[in-house]
């Protein structure tokens, strides 16, 4: 392989030095509209840490939960943000194991927002809980007392899932940030220089170091690519194992990761687009890696889109009449409007992505992501809200209405998630800068 001092030329910078002086860039300075995004995420995450420490002490009455429903926005809001995870470790793993060379220049930021998710949703299940002071019963560990966890409780098995996720996730984050790091020490001045040395680990850059690190890569590729199945099957678990209409299927384990998976892609198209234009970083994040990941998005809406015909074609098969009452009344009983939402918004919308001009038209690509987005948080509360509030007994129907505290903090996660994420992008390289340059170096040997 050509070396970068062969690749430079009189007159023009070593590849090495343009994605050095791109990538480190977004570590520079910050604007107004920085300090701005950051004080409105801090001020909304905080509002919700402060209606949650109310709902602690007042208790979950304050919640929109009345019988039979006492599943609602939280485990809904919970499910998105686990599925929003999945995306980071599909580029980073099962496309690093596939050698799908696109995946460079995006993997590092949908890494950081696969660990912020993972720590959003991890949030929910102490909301969901209410008594936060008791959280540890669902940890397996034995005490004095000779006590275990419930097993069989879906709290159990989501803190597996997630506690799993989060460190593998952390894991491969962090692996593959070691070189860069090492780039951002050698340029960095002040409280940063002492900062990147102890996270940098003495990385210098030799042959030996850098066969550990692919080999360590590879491994923990191998480790987390069976976690985008598992995890999200566990979760779509808390409702299949339950004989409630519409929600004992089989076809729930594939139907949820499909879902992850759309979603996860659709947030990082969200915030890939705007950051590529604020930081300029054109000349890494391509129409190329937008028109993949519209790709993406398309098969996922087509498998959504089957798995939501089966849904309907096997309650009706079934001739089970509470499956049938069930599923009728998604189209028209008191959520229909959640229900056409997510119908409109994950199957209709995204067949424009068959086009290749929409695929790289970013403002089109943008609101479409936005609006997937927003079919998916619906698609859980459909599923959520319909199986719960129209059971067997028509004594013990009722109807869900969320409540403020809810609601806001359902705003508040979404202002954890772009705090955590403002932060990231000046402490730590949003881009693999390592991977970048290798992709240009093979790029102008290719042309020579």
């Amino acid at each position: 392989m050509a070396t970068s001092s062969t690749l430079a030329g009189p007159g023009r910078p070593a590849p090495d030095a343009n994605a050095n002086r791109t990538v480190l860039s977004v570590l520079e300075g910050t604007s107004p509209l920085y300090w701005l995004g950051v004080g409105v995420g801090a001020v909304v995450f905080g509002v919700a840490q402060g209606v949650f420490l109310y709902q602690t002490y007042t208790g979950l009455g304050i919640a929109g939960y009345q019988a039979p429903i006492f599943w609602g926005i939280y485990i809904v809001t919970f499910v998105f943000w686990v599925g929003i995870a999945h995306a980071g470790t599909l580029i980073s793993a099962i496309l690093y194991l596939f050698r799908a060379k696109w995946r460079n220049a995006i993997n590092r930021l949908a890494e950081a927002m696969t660990v912020i998710a993972v720590l959003t949703a991890f949030q929910f299940l102490g909301f969901h809980v209410g008594r936060i002071w008791r959280s540890h019963f669902i940890l397996p560990y034995p005490n004095q007392r000779g006590l275990w966890v419930n097993f069989k409780s879906p709290l159990v098995w989501d803190t597996f899932a997630i506690s799993t996720y989060a460190l593998v996730s952390m894991m491969f984050l962090y692996v593959g940030l070691l070189p860069d790091l090492a780039v951002a020490r050698d340029r960095a001045s002040g409280w940063r220089k002492p900062f990147y040395t102890f996270l940098a680990l003495g990385w210098r850059g030799s042959s030996r170091q850098w066969k550990a690190h692919h080999r360590t890569v590879l491994h923990l590729s191998g480790l987390a690519t069976p976690l985008v199945l598992s995890v999200h099957s566990v979760v779509s678990f808390d409702f299949a194992m339950a004989v409630v209409p519409g929600w004992h299927g089989t076809i729930f384990p594939p139907y949820f990761v499909a879902g992850a998976i759309f979603s996860g892609f659709a947030l990082v198209i969200t915030v890939l687009i705007p950051l590529r234009r604020i930081y300029g970083l054109e000349s890494i994040i391509t129409e190329r890696h937008f028109d993949q990941m519209g790709k993406f998005l398309l098969l996922t809406s087509c498998i959504l889109g089957y798995a939501y015909l089966c849904e309907y074609a096997i309650a009706w098969y079934s001739g089970v009449e509470f499956e049938q009452t069930s599923f009728w009344l998604r189209l028209t009983g008191p959520y229909w409007i959640a229900t056409w939402i997510m119908i409109v918004c994950n199957v209709v919308l995204p067949h424009a992505l068959w086009s290749r001009r929409v695929r790289t038209h970013l403002p089109t690509l943008f609101a479409l992501s936005i609006a997937i987005n927003v079919g998916m948080w619906f698609e859980r509360y459909v599923i959520i809200m319909t199986g719960l509030s129209r059971e067997y007994v028509p004594g013990a129907w009722g109807l869900y209405i969320p409540s403020l505290p809810e609601l806001a903090i359902l705003v508040g996660s979404f202002g954890f998630f772009g705090l955590c994420l403002l932060v990231f992008l000046k402490l730590l390289p949003a881009v693999a800068i390592a991977e970048v340059k290798e992709l240009e170096i093979e790029a102008r040997a290719a042309k020579r």
